[in-house]
């Protein structure tokens, strides 16, 4: 076999792009979750940490992490029919889709695609009295997946700007009845607003055709998918979508996929927790937002995968978080093991890092090409070499999983034990020269491809590979012939660019008069290096690429028999697919336990945190950031957040968030939260008793009589939800709902003050700690106020008069006894309860914890007086 000592200078490596596309959810179908979590120390010994976060929501309720404050309201009102092609902020673009599709249509957009999109969703949605029930189908380019859902949406169409702000789309299409300019639908709009840089294309309503696209399923799903045709059958909505996806992708990529070789699944919205496009934004899930190139995002504190098919799914999972527990438990199972078995972490890590992405390779392998190119001939050839190389990494996998105990990657380790890979692999042998490989490198790679297929199979091709070692040699010679002609130190060196050529690397030498000999052609120059070639180099360059045409069109007959033998085995590469990026996004969890001091969450029905940390501000501070306490369970489930600006009421909640989240893809956590809101509608539109409620400042931009008025009346319908909720707000009036409910704790943001002793002004100083009770930080206004230029008599002024209005207002709030005593009642009755449910503790340290419940109820009711008298009470 032919081995070549050129040097390269520049390769165009064809190894298959990385990208951030979404993944595809877990195999294991989660049902529904009423429970929340505590988390405990990895040492069943240590209680130095100790984490219960909010419960995890119910199927097809959201995860309700919003936002309704002046800084985070993000959502627009939508725009009037007559601009809503113009909502792009310029005149849309017309894209004409091919006369003999039949497609015509229309495409709009403001700005440029992001590069490392490759998905293309359809989204229809029912007409009369179907409104309001969207169908959608997405397919990424890169991964050989038709993924549909249909759903029913409110006004807002809240669940469809989220899917599509997971799926990161290339290009969206919808009908053109949808997108009449002067009559676009809601959802149109809605939707162009929300993504103002994704190509918008109007396809004709006839290609939403739901009996094409059950035909289409019906010849493209492959036969370990087939179930899938038993969901959709009357989802006629998705079945709409994805006829005009699939028609639009074959004259699109001018190649159609091969019969029974599409992954196609079908992906209900109660099977993961939603979390809206604009709570993502602000919490800074997968983008930070100061800097988009940043990494101090929860993907950029989780990441350490070694794929992109790991990539991807991570940061599907932050997006879309399970629900189920029994599966998250089996994931913090898994990641648990490869924490304690050193050499499964490592041989795991050793194993995963030489894989390519799997599901590009297998999206391409699946292609049929419309026309037969060189281009298309040697793409092929180097993903056969490209899947040989990944089917003998496969043995290396089985034998790192050998002693694994844990059910998830024994799963795994069993899908590995498929025969197929190595039926696959011994036919490719039969074909494909054993030592071809897969090489970093264009001109090593463009040796593999030439010499890929065995000897003696195809005569034409063995004398096209002589044909084309003797045209190399002779560059060689020609090379050095140079060299000794005019004594410089010439090499032979190639780019994909330029092929062959010549480079000239001057150390200490000099160019006789300064000039290269005239024969030297198309001369770069970088310091004292030198790149050229002559009019004989590019004659023999040209001979080179012919012969390396017939090789690769002869080769590419060869495989494409290949192919045609391995095709009905292929398949099996998508459980490979789904094995790798799995374990990689397990891997990567666990190797963040290494960085950081995680702690594995416990899931019961009560939040509980200790010492929790903020995990992305623990990454970016150079010293372990404030740590906070947390508790809210069915006896508390409402909490009031008190405290003054910049006191960090803000970053515990979403400290808070971000645990749960972690939590929920099967991550170890560190105790510590990050979460914001979005409108308070939607949240009262979608919440449930299983939903984990955020709100931070609701009401601060109306006035404070009106404010209260809101926050007021949303609390008492939350309330009424029992679902867990923390509430941060500057309207202290709030606290009064304590002495009216008794599942309702204030807590605050804690500041302590200190004078000068020089000058003896006071100074505020911000713990970031969390304390029990209602903030007494009444006029922290005024205390901002101190810091401008305003005249110390006017401060002091306002300080006297808010002082008597406070004081006023004081009197007016009165908690009688009788209602201390129901809460301290309420509360032990909620504690023994949980108690009953969760208690997993031995009989001396449960009687301690009931002694410890029968005192402090005991100090409640001293606390709160004597009872009244029987005579006083009314009735």
């Amino acid at each position: 076999m032919y081995h070549s000592s050129t040097d390269e200078v520049s390769g165009g490596d064809t190894s298959l792009e990385k990208d951030g596309v979404q993944e595809t959810a877990t195999s294991y179908v989660p049902a529904s979750l009423s429970s929340a979590f505590s988390l405990h120390s990895l040492n069943d010994s240590s209680t130095s940490h100790r984490l219960s976060i909010p419960r995890l929501n119910s199927a097809g309720q959201s995860f309700s992490s919003f936002r309704a404050g002046r800084t985070w309201s993000l959502m627009q009102a939508p725009t009037s029919d007559s601009s809503s092609f113009h909502s792009f902020g310029g005149t849309p673009r017309i894209r004409r889709t091919p006369v003999s599709a039949g497609l015509t249509g229309s495409s709009c957009s403001s700005g440029s695609t992001n590069t490392d999109a490759s998905v293309i969703v359809a989204v229809v949605e029912g007409r009369g009295l179907a409104r309001g029930e969207i169908g959608m189908a997405s397919l990424n380019l890169k991964c050989p997946e038709l993924v549909l859902s249909q759903f029913a949406d409110t006004g807002t169409y809240a669940k469809v700007i989220t899917k599509i702000h997971i799926l990161v789309p290339v290009e969206i299409l919808m009908p053109d009845t949808a997108s009449e300019k002067g009559k676009g639908t809601k959802l149109f709009k809605l939707t162009t607003e929300n993504f103002p840089g994704v190509p918008f294309t109007a396809i004709q309503r006839k290609y939403f055709n739901e009996k094409k696209g059950l035909e289409y399923i019906q010849q493209l799903c492959a036969p370990e998918y087939g179930t899938v045709l038993m969901e959709v059958q009357a989802k006629y909505y998705c079945l709409a979508a994805a006829a005009a996806l699939l028609k639009y992708l074959e004259f699109l990529q001018n190649s159609v996929y091969a019969g029974k070789s599409l992954k196609v699944t079908f992906k209900g919205s109660e099977q993961t927790a939603m979390i809206d496009s604009a709570s993502a934004c602000n919490l800074e899930l997968v983008v930070n937002n100061r800097d988009h190139r940043s990494e101090h995002t929860l993907l950029g504190v989780l990441n350490h995968t070694k794929t992109p098919g790991g990539a991807r799914r991570l940061r599907s999972n932050i997006l879309e978080p399970l629900v189920n527990v029994d599966t998250i438990n089996m994931r913090l199972d898994a990641v648990q093991e490869l924490l304690q078995d050193e050499e499964l972490f490592f041989g795991l890590k050793n194993a995963i890092c030489h894989f390519v992405d799997v599901d590009r390779l297998l999206s391409v392998l699946i292609q049929m090409p419309k026309q037969e190119t060189v281009q298309a001939a040697e793409a092929k050839i180097t993903h056969v070499i490209q899947l040989k190389h990944t089917l003998e990494l496969v043995p290396q996998l089985r034998t790192v999983f050998k002693n694994c105990n844990t059910p998830l990657l024994k799963a795994y380790s069993s899908t590995l034990e498929d025969n197929r890979f190595d039926m696959i692999l011994e036919q490719i042998k039969t074909v494909i020269n054993p030592d071809t490989t897969y090489l970093k490198g264009s001109l090593n790679m463009r040796t593999q491809k030439c010499y890929a297929v065995r000897p003696n199979i195809n005569e034409f091709l063995d004398i096209a590979r002589r044909a084309y070692t003797e045209i190399v040699d002779d560059i060689a010679v020609l090379v050095n012939q140079m060299a000794e002609k005019y004594g410089l130190p010439m090499r032979t060196s190639f780019s994909t660019s330029r092929g062959f050529f010549i480079q000239l690397k001057l150390d200490g030498s000099v160019l006789p008069r300064d000039k290269l000999p005239q024969e030297c052609i198309k001369v770069t120059k970088h310091k004292n290096n030198y790149c050229f070639t002559t009019a004989d180099l590019m004659k023999m360059n040209g001979r080179c690429d012919e012969a390396l045409r017939e090789i690769f069109h002869m080769s590419y007959v060869v495989i494409c028999q290949l192919l045609s033998t391995i095709h009905e085995h292929i398949h099996c590469l998508y459980k490979l697919s789904d094995a790798v990026s799995m374990l990689d996004m397990l891997l990567s969890l666990a190797n963040a336990c290494t960085i950081s001091d995680y702690v594995r969450p416990e899931f019961t029905d009560t939040l509980a945190i200790k010492q929790g940390r903020h995990p992305i501000l623990e990454r970016m501070a150079r010293q372990q950031p404030v740590c906070n306490n947390a508790y809210i369970s069915e006896g508390s489930n409402f909490v009031i957040i008190t405290g003054p600006n910049m006191s960090g009421k803000s970053t515990y909640l979403k400290q808070v968030a971000l645990c749960q989240i972690m939590a929920q893809i099967g991550s170890f956590v560190p105790a510590d939260f990050m979460l914001e809101m979005k409108e308070i509608s939607y949240i009262i539109h979608n919440a449930s008793d299983k939903s984990l409620i955020i709100i931070d400042e609701l009401g601060r931009g109306t006035s404070a009589e009106e404010g209260i008025g809101i926050c007021h009346s949303v609390c008492e319908f939350l309330l009424g939800l029992k679902a867990f909720t923390l509430f941060a707000t500057h309207f202290l009036e709030l606290c009064q709902l304590e002495s009216l409910y008794p599942n309702v704790e204030n807590q605050h943001m804690e500041v302590q003050h200190t004078r000068s002793g020089d000058t003896g002004v006071e100074q505020v100083v911000y713990t970031y700690l969390l304390k029990r009770g209602c903030s007494e930080e009444r006029l922290y206004g005024l205390r901002a106020a101190e810091m401008t230029a305003l005249p110390p008599s006017i401060i002091q002024e306002a300080r006297t008069i808010a002082s008597k209005v406070t004081q006023q207002l004081m009197t007016r709030h009165h908690v009688d006894p009788e209602s201390h005593r129901q809460r301290a009642l309420y509360r032990l009755a909620t504690r023994l309860l949980q108690a009953a449910r969760n208690s997993r503790l031995d009989p001396d340290s449960l009687r301690m914890y009931l002694k410890g419940l029968k005192n402090q109820f005991e100090s409640e009711l001293q606390s709160a007086g004597p009872p009244a008298a029987p005579g006083n009470q009314e009735g």
